[in-house]
């Protein structure tokens, strides 16, 4: 693996990049890409955030959220994947990424214990949020953190962490937040704006959800699951599901929480958490996905009473080791 030094000197030294984003993307990956296509600006480096799929609503009130394109719009020397653990991740871009290898140089930055290690240059730590290793990167450009900056570091952290309510935050976590803080990040603003602001349709759906939680294992594990009809009904993007999975830990006797989002028939999104006694990137990993031990995502194919079946079965092994 590589040192972001390395990967610092790699950006001091190129004249472009582009900067990739995963699909389906949440404030970390965003808040990843922003502050470095803002980095990048300051070095007077010509930059562009790309991501397949659309910003999420909730977090277009930061600055330049609306500029992110679909595919890049030119060649650059660089092209660099942030808070994406595999390829396969960048969605309907993993193509032009990997096309890109061969002609330019690639950098993946990340902090998911499951990532491939796909890129020329790799850097991969294990942190509540990836926005602290790119705040760690930007100072090793040697860049002084402004408003703008702090912001989009910020809404990483305080997404990925659950305002710092996840085992994965620690020490570190809370003095580069508090360094933000001191810099403008609004805190108050960004918690409410990600994660608590939402319609009258979302708020229907999700009560709606959790009243048909189902519960297996002796109550050990509990799964949601929202159709693409349930969506219809409320009118709302896929992007409304997000947070949905984080409700069941809230119960006593709940290790792990799923929550099941069908993306079309038969075909259906998992997001995994756990409070920490089972590693959900374990169980993710052998469905071809993966993440962190407390939180983790794949995809199940087939019937849902299968997909249901295949998850009580996979945590029930976990929970009994």
């Amino acid at each position: 693996m590589n040192t972001l030094e390395e990967i610092a000197g790699v950006l001091k030294r190129t004249e472009s990049a582009v900067i990739f984003t995963h699909m389906r993307p949440d404030g970390d990956t965003l808040g990843c890409a922003m502050a470095l296509h803002r980095a990048l600006s300051i070095l007077n480096k010509k930059s562009e955030v790309v991501c397949e799929s659309e910003i999420p609503v909730n977090l277009l009130f930061l600055e330049g959220m609306g500029e992110i394109r679909k595919a890049p719009s030119f060649s650059p020397d660089v092209y660099i994947a942030v808070d994406a653990s595999a390829p396969s991740r960048l969605g309907a871009l993993e193509r032009v990424f990997t096309a890109g290898m061969r002609k330019r140089v690639t950098v993946n930055i990340d902090h998911h214990v499951s990532n491939t290690r796909f890129a020329k240059y790799n850097f991969v730590q294990n942190r509540a949020s990836n926005c602290e290793n790119i705040m760690d990167l930007i100072s090793l450009l040697g860049i002084e953190v402004d408003g703008a900056l702090a912001q989009y570091l910020m809404l990483g952290i305080v997404t990925d962490s659950g305002c710092f309510s996840r085992s994965s935050v620690d020490a570190a976590t809370f003095r580069m937040a508090a360094e933000l803080a001191e810099k403008g990040a609004d805190v108050g603003r960004i918690s409410y704006e990600a994660l608590k602001r939402q319609s009258k349709a979302r708020a229907q759906l999700f009560a709606e959800t959790v009243s048909r939680l189902r519960y297996l294992l002796e109550d050990r594990l509990a799964i949601a699951y929202v159709s693409q009809e349930m969506l219809k009904k409320y009118a709302l993007p896929t992007q409304a599901t997000e947070g949905i999975v984080d409700f069941a830990l809230t119960i006593d006797s709940v290790e792990v929480s799923v929550s099941l989002l069908e993306a079309k028939r038969g075909q259906y999104k998992a997001s995994f958490r756990s409070k920490g006694k089972v590693d959900v990137n374990r169980i993710a990993g052998a469905f071809g996905g993966g993440g962190h031990v407390a939180a983790a995502g794949c995809m199940f194919f087939g019937d849902i009473e299968e997909v249901y079946d295949k998850i009580r079965y996979a945590v029930w092994q976990n929970l009994e080791e």
